[in-house]
C-alpha cells in the first residue's frame, strides 16, 4: 500500500496546500515523488520520532495537517507519550501513517513488526485509526482522515486481493453472505480467509476504522443466525478486534454462541520469517488456518 500512499499523497497535495509531510527518515525509493511535490513542506526528522510528533502537533496547532510517515512501530510505540500528551489530548489533526502493521517487516523481526498498535492507538483520546483492507482503501481512507479534524492512525500493509466486491471504504463491509459461520475481521489478513473454499459456507466482514462505537444490525443477526463467530486480526487479541467486538455484541445475542478468536501471539517458535511464515505459525493462514476453521465448522 506504500505506492498508493505516495500517490494519493501527491494527488490531495494540491487540492489540501495545508499539508505537510514529515518522514523519519524512511522511504527511500517510494517517497522521491512527495518530496518534489511537497518542496519545503517536507521534511525528514530523522531518526527522532518524540521530536516528530512534537514537531507534528505544533504545525496542527498552527493550522497545518501533518502526515508523520514511518515504520509502525516507530510511529506508534516509540513516541507513545508525546502522541498522547501533543496530539491526542489536544485533539489535534496529526495523522500518524504506519508501513507494515502485523508482521510486515517479516524477517527484520519483532523490532519491526508491530502487533499492538490497533490496540495502541484505539485507547487513546479523540484517536481514530484506519485499517485498509484492499490498496484502493488508502485513497479513499487518506479522503476521509483529511476530513477528520481529530488525530489518526493509518496503517499500512500488503493489500488484499479477493475475488468478491469490496464496498468503498468505511468501518464496517460485508464481504460475501454465508450460512455455516460468520467471519469478522480487519485489515488484509482476512484474505487468507477468502482465499479457501471453505469461505463458501461463511459470511464475512471487515472492520476498517476504530475505536467500534456501534455494531451493525445486519451482522449481530448473522452471528445470532449462524451461532458461530470467528475473528481474526493481524494484531494481538487482548485491545484487539476480539475483545472490543466481543464487549459490543454481548448483550445483543439471543442464545450461546461458539466462538473462534485468530490473532498473532508473538512467535511460537521463537523464529524469525517472512510475513507469511508468521501468519501461518499464528493460524492466521496456510494449513493452521484451514484445520482450525474445518475444525470449528
Amino acid at each position: 500500500m506504500r505506492v498508493e500512499f505516495a500517490d494519493s499523497m501527491i494527488k490531495f497535495a494540491d487540492t489540501h496546500p495545508q499539508m505537510v509531510f514529515i518522514t523519519g527518515d524512511l522511504g527511500y525509493m517510494a517517497l522521491e515523488k512527495v518530496q518534489h511535490k511537497f518542496g519545503g513542506k517536507f521534511i525528514n526528522a530523522g531518526i527522532a520520532e518524540q521530536n516528530m510528533v512534537t514537531v507534528g502537533a505544533a504545525l496542527a496547532h498552527e493550522g497545518f495537517i501533518p502526515w508523520l510517515y514511518s515504520i509502525s512501530p516507530f510511529v506508534t510505540l516509540r513516541p507513545y507519550e508525546q502522541i498522547r500528551n501533543d496530539a491526542c489530548l489536544h485533539d489535534l489533526p496529526v495523522k500518524l501513517v504506519g508501513n507494515g502493521g502485523g508482521y510486515g517487516y517479516g524477517i527484520m523481526g519483532a523490532t519491526h513488526h508491530n502487533i499492538e498498535d490497533i490496540g495502541a492507538m484505539r485507547l487513546l483520546p479523540n484517536m481514530r485509526v484506519y485499517v485498509p483492507f484492499t490498496a484502493s482503501d488508502v485513497e479513499q481512507s487518506i479522503e476521509q482522515m483529511l476530513a477528520d479534524p481529530h488525530p489518526n492512525y493509518l496503517r499500512l500493509n500488503q493489500g488484499a486481493k479477493i475475488k468478491y466486491d469490496v464496498a468503498p471504504f468505511t468501518q464496517w463491509r460485508k464481504i460475501k453472505s454465508g450460512a455455516k459461520g460468520t467471519v469478522v475481521g480487519t485489515g488484509p489478513v482476512v484474505e487468507n480467509i477468502c482465499s479457501l473454499d471453505i469461505a463458501a459456507d461463511l459470511e464475512i466482514w471487515v472492520v476498517s476504522i476504530f475505536p467500534i462505537n456501534n455494531v451493525p444490525l445486519e451482522l449481530i443477526e448473522s452471528i445470532n443466525s449462524t451461532q458461530k463467530l470467528i475473528t481474526i486480526e493481524e494484531h494481538s487479541g487482548e485491545c484487539g478486534l476480539r475483545e472490543t467486538l466481543s464487549y459490543h455484541i454481548m448483550n445483543h445475542l439471543h442464545g450461546p454462541i461458539k466462538m473462534l478468536a485468530l490473532s498473532a501471539n508473538g512467535y511460537p517458535s521463537g523464529k524469525y520469517g517472512d510475513q507469511k511464515f508468521h501468519q501461518a505459525e499464528n493460524n492466521l493462514g496456510g494449513d493452521g488456518l484451514k484445520q482450525q476453521l474445518e475444525s470449528f465448522i
